[in-house]
């Protein structure tokens, strides 16, 4: 990308714009190897030459020496290799570049995701880091694997980014979901009387549901990690009757087994660690409590509007979830993944309590 331009870019930020920014650049140069990495930034348009730039930027001026490669500098393998000292980053953009492999391989792929296309065995399923730049002011990291980088560092502070940039508008763009909500809950045959726990409830379109389930009596409380979205929240929340708690939901503020219900709305793919997840809320839940897993969109009907195919190894495909849940305490009791929204329920179970590992998915 042309520096000019690239510069005027960043002088007609705004200064929390270039906060974002930098906040984004010191997670990838953190998660870059030692020694003589080679780092592929790779996406459909020039975004991902943008972001290439401004990281080789803040590696030279940390002090790391950095070779910044185009697809006009550089016309082969051999290229990239060249002129290679010790201790040097070498920084490549361009789709070119997904075969040509300096060395031996890349150390570090970063995918850029901007404009959605549709694609077989889309380039961002194997990256090692993926940035959303669909706003080139701001940036915000999706995925980073955890050999690159401890989940603490990054995690939450880009939930909190994504989120926040979205909240004002979020009921608007998703107005329509709300009969979703309350069909999953009754579904879910949540009992009167308990505590239902919105985990990652946003803008609190469960909580009037959740409160009718459970009856005057009964206790309901949404977490979520970005204030914007409960700053939302709050009018449902008191119109419900519900309590609102900023955390996150990998350390849920609850003593154990507090909860009857955890209701969790498109959570599970937002999370860095599935595993981590679901153990925390089997820890909140007691013995017998339910867990139910929700989105208003089926996974296929999903995976079509971001323009991605489905993968036998989601989180949320069906063997994967089971397995997930048997590991972290729990027993998957109802799954069901129509066009329309998908529904899973599972139980909280004490060691002992489920099928073994070794049992098939249901039919």
């Amino acid at each position: 990308m042309n520096a000019q331009l690239a510069a005027a870019h960043w002088d007609t930020m705004t200064s929390e714009q270039r906060h974002r920014w930098t906040t984004v650049l010191t997670h990838l140069a953190a998660a870059i190897p030692a020694g003589s990495p080679a780092v592929l930034v790779d996406g459909h348009d020039h975004r991902a030459a943008l972001l290439a730039d401004r990281l080789a930027a803040v590696l030279r001026n940390a002090g790391r020496c950095c070779v910044r490669l185009t697809e006009d500098t550089c016309t082969s393998r051999a290229d990239a290799r060249n002129g290679r000292a010790a201790d040097t980053v070498v920084i490549a953009d361009g789709s070119r570049w997904r075969a040509d492999h300096p060395a031996d391989r890349w150390q570090l792929s970063i995918w850029v995701r901007s404009a959605p296309r549709n694609s077989n065995g889309h380039p961002a399923d194997d990256a090692d880091i993926v940035v959303d730049l669909h706003d080139a002011t701001w940036p915000v990291i999706q995925h980073l694997d955890r050999w690159f980088a401890p989940t603490n560092l990054w995690y939450r502070t880009e939930a909190q980014a994504f989120f926040a940039a979205r909240a004002a508008t979020w009921d608007t763009k998703f107005g329509d979901d709300l009969p979703a909500y309350a069909a999953a809950v009754t579904e879910a045959a949540i009992p009167s009387g308990g505590v239902a726990i919105d985990v990652g409830c946003g803008t609190g379109r469960a909580l009037p549901a959740l409160r009718d389930a459970v009856g005057p009596t009964g206790t309901v409380i949404g977490v979520d990690l970005t204030p914007q979205m409960l700053d939302v929240a709050r009018a449902r929340a008191t119109t419900a009757h519900a309590g609102l708690v900023l955390a996150d939901a990998r350390r849920v503020p609850l003593p154990d087994a507090a909860a009857d219900v955890i209701f969790a709305a498109g959570l599970i793919t937002h999370l860095p660690d599935t595993d981590d997840g679901l153990r925390e809320l089997a820890r909140v839940t007691r013995p017998g409590g339910q867990l139910v897993l929700f989105h208003p969109s089926g996974r296929a009907a999903l995976a079509a509007r971001h323009g991605r195919t489905l993968r036998p190894d989601e989180p949320l495909a069906e063997t994967p979830l089971r397995f997930a849940l048997l590991r972290t305490g729990w027993c998957l009791t109802r799954y069901d993944d129509p066009a329309h929204r998908f529904l899973a329920v599972a139980a909280r179970q004490q060691p002992g309590q489920c099928r073994s590992l070794t049992a098939p998915p249901s039919s």
